[in-house]
């Protein structure tokens, strides 16, 4: 199994910018995928960008161009870098580690605690 540990959420101010960073138990270049989504009271959980074992980075529509997704290996770790931060932003983020495909097709893998992030002024 993979734990895995959201950090970096809070309040900002709209055009604000937050960085949140997901630590995994165990190195990330063995999970197939790592992802952030969101989820919104009352709204579907949403995908927000994913980084592949090998680097590959992917994501929603509404993150490019303000949202960037890395990692640090030797941390275990993975940043999602959210710019231009606007009140549609708002929402619980979290992380989750997919370690085979069919995982993360199902919306399976092993997930975070997630933790909130709120724009507003």
């Amino acid at each position: 199994q993979v734990q895995v540990v959201e950090s970096g959420g809070g309040l900002v101010q709209p055009g604000g910018s937050l960085r949140l960073s997901c630590t995994a138990s165990e190195s990330i270049l063995n999970i197939y995928i790592m992802g952030w989504y969101r989820q919104a009271p009352g709204k579907q959980r949403e995908l927000v960008a994913t980084i592949t074992s090998s680097g590959r980075t992917n994501y929603a529509d509404s993150a490019k161009g303000r949202f960037t997704i890395s990692r640090d290996t030797d941390k275990n770790t993975v940043y999602l870098q959210m710019n231009s931060l606007k009140p549609d932003d708002t929402a619980v983020y979290y992380c989750n580690a997919a370690k085979e495909l069919s995982d993360y097709f199902r919306g399976r893998g092993y997930w975070g605690q997630g933790t909130q992030i709120t724009v507003s002024s």
